[in-house]
């Protein structure tokens, strides 16, 4: 199983980007998936998660800015960032809990991609 992101860059302050997240491999199922980020030399934080049903929820940081959402069909996460500011320069990991045919549930983790935003 591999957990792929892809869309940071780099952006002005005020600019938007979206972030996607893909798990491959052999999956029979995904339950909830989540946002990490972490800014240089600072601990990993949670950002946005989301269950398979798409249910929600929002770091205080970035609630009103940032959606969160999936598509179960492509085993696809994304993160639409708006309002960027500079304070969200970080790498940003996706995270997520797969059941792999028989062999159980376990938590992968992406690659990560960073993402800069200038003032």
């Amino acid at each position: 199983v591999q957990l792929v992101e892809s869309g940071g860059g780099l952006v002005q302050t005020g600019g938007s980007l979206t972030l996607s997240c893909t798990a491959s491999g052999s999956i029979s199922s995904i339950n909830g998936m989540e946002w990490y980020r972490q800014p240089p030399g600072k601990e990993r934080d949670l950002v946005a998660s989301i269950t398979r049903g798409g249910i929600t929820n929002y770091a205080d940081s970035v609630k009103g800015r940032f959606t969160i959402s999936r598509d179960n069909a492509k085993n696809t996460m994304y993160l639409q960032m708006n309002s960027l500011k500079p304070e969200d320069t970080a790498v940003y990991y996706c995270n997520a809990r797969i059941l792999r045919y028989g062999l159980g549930w376990s938590d992968y983790w992406g690659q990560g991609t960073q993402v800069t935003v200038s003032s």
